[in-house]
């Protein structure tokens, strides 16, 4: 039982024995449970062989799900109870988010091969007979998947989904659009992905690499593909959020349309999908063509994600183009701005009104920070703690995620082998030891923090196991961040952590995780001769 991860709030034991789950085990679902129960029947049941029958009056031999008011006065609506008796088991959630959680700890509790999709001959299913009490942390656990850059099929991403649940994370970052690709379908304006989803070729390590990988990469979602995402995401009580980039990181759709760009500056009709890394100099010109153009876009975004917040990404938008645009030069006059920067504000403020009208809130990286920031937008402080600080002290909520500790795009160890080695070595034990409320925030300001979020750049990921080598086990550390009331990172008890970990790593070999193990990579997990850009000492704290 103490194996767990995320480690739960409480657990305790309630002697030496186990109950047994066999073919005549029912499954019992009060009102409101149904969702958990179709889980439950699904996945663990494929997993143990077992056909988990209804039978609403069965009162012991049974798995009993229910919503208990008492567990959401105690521990919240994602809060669960998790009882194992001799007659059975009773999960009872504050909330059907709280009871979704329960049943990830009840497949923890089976062992490694519950993780599986179809059983193992002789194998059985013990609980020990214990009291698990639970709640989150933090109301945001996301994970960020950047797919504009190296395109994962749909699959790809539903496995992501069920890998998320597994650790208890419910927000997805779907990073959609980029320089090097545009990967949503906007039926209003098909090219984006007839040519904004395609690139020519594909830098192979960091972008001062020499090789190149000499054939097209691309791929788009279709809008039912995107339909699916978000119901497959719901079902695990995971929260898909968009992003859609503005102003910056824009050649792909620049690509499509030529007149979204600073065509008075530049030959934007001669621009393709770009082939490497980097910041492009070739952003949205501020003209009310551009407005109107991504309000149709954000039209069709809003009838396929429901999701509270919209990313609009406002990060790294280099403004040469800008500077030297008469266009450009004239919009800053007329609106009365001071600058470049106020003139970004205003075109991120300019959706996040728009967006805040149509009942939905406008986050994006801590750039927008930069020449005013719209009332009631939230910032993903990703340059260190700083911008998030800044947001928090601003009135504003804020997502923690700085790149010098939970971009897991960064290499894991400084040694030789380590595949396209990018930025600070952050090992699982750094990771581990994160902690998202600053020691500079305010503690009357705590509450603006609404959680926080890893981040998966995929520019030197050229394939999944490439993503999961990143992600793992790297993400389980990052869950319990985000998941467990730990104690000040100074003292947190990583060799329990570690101990722990042994167990995790079964479960992820169940799950197909090609993660990276302990001793170092795997000759296969190797990319020799490929550069990254390593980056040495340890990250900057702030």
């Amino acid at each position: 039982m103490a194996d767990m991860i995320p480690e739960p709030r409480s657990m305790a034991s309630h002697g030496d024995g186990f109950f047994e789950l066999d073919a005549d085990t029912a499954l019992v679902a009060q009102e409101g449970a149904e969702r958990t129960a179709r889980w439950l029947r699904d996945t663990l049941g494929a997993a143990c062989g077992l056909p988990l029958p209804t039978r609403p009056d069965a009162r012991d031999n049974a798995v009993r799900l229910s919503l208990d008011p008492a567990v959401t006065e105690e521990l919240g609506a994602e809060g669960y109870r998790l009882a194992v008796t001799p007659a059975g088991v009773h999960l009872a959630g504050g909330g059907p988010a709280g009871l979704f959680w329960g049943a990830q700890t009840l497949r923890q509790l089976l062992g490694p091969d519950a993780f599986r999709r179809a059983p193992l001959p002789g194998r059985t299913w013990r609980l020990p007979l214990s009291l698990v009490q639970d709640a989150p942390r933090f109301r945001w656990r996301g994970l960020m998947l950047d797919v504009a850059r190296h395109f994962m099929p749909k699959e790809g991403v539903l496995r992501y989904l069920d890998l998320m649940a597994a650790h208890k994370l419910n927000v997805f970052h779907f990073h959609l659009t980029d320089d090097q690709g545009w990967r949503i379908r906007i039926e209003r304006h098909p090219r984006l992905t007839e040519v904004g989803s395609w690139r020519a070729r594909t830098k192979f390590g960091h972008r001062a690499s020499l090789l190149w990988e000499e054939k097209p990469h691309g791929g788009h979602y279709t809008q039912d593909d995107i339909r699916e995402i978000v119901a497959y995401a719901a079902e695990r009580h995971i929260t898909v959020v968009p992003e859609i980039d503005v102003p910056g990181h824009s050649q792909a759709a620049i690509t499509a349309y030529p007149e979204l760009g600073n065509t008075d500056v530049v030959d934007t009709a001669s621009l393709t999908v770009w082939d490497s890394w980097g910041i492009s100099p070739n952003v949205l010109a501020p003209t009310d063509n551009t407005l109107r153009f991504y309000e149709e876009v954000f039209e069709e975004v809003l009838e396929l994600f429901p999701s509270e917040f919209i990313h609009v990404g406002g990060d790294e938008c280099l403004k040469d183009q800008w500077r030297a645009s008469p266009a450009a030069q004239a919009r800053i006059k007329e609106l009365g701005l001071a600058d470049e920067d106020e003139l970004q504000a205003w075109f991120v403020g300019h959706f996040a009104a728009w967006l805040s009208a149509r009942g939905r809130r406008v986050i994006g990286w801590d750039e927008i920070l930069e020449g005013g920031i719209a009332e009631g937008a939230a910032v993903a402080s990703w340059r260190g703690f700083g911008g998030g600080i800044a947001a928090a002290r601003a009135g504003h909520d804020v997502v923690m995620c700085p790149e010098q500790h939970v971009y897991l795009d960064h290499r894991q160890a400084d040694g030789a082998d380590e595949p396209v080695p990018i930025g600070y070595v952050r090992t699982l034990e750094d990771v581990y030891r994160f902690e998202p409320v600053p020691p500079g925030l305010d503690a009357s300001l705590t509450h603006r923090v609404l959680g926080t979020q890893a981040n998966l750049w995929t520019e030197v990921m050229e394939n999944p196991a490439r993503v999961d080598y990143q992600a793992f086990p790297r993400l389980a550390a990052f869950a319990e961040v985000a998941w467990s009331a730990l104690p000040a990172p100074a003292e947190r008890d990583f060799t329990a952590f570690e101990r722990r970990m042994a167990a995790h790593y079964r479960r992820l070999d169940a799950l197909g995780v090609g993660y990276r193990p302990p001793a170092g990579p795997l000759p296969w997990q190797r990319r020799p001769g490929v550069p990254g850009r390593p980056i040495d000492g340890p990250p900057p704290s702030r």
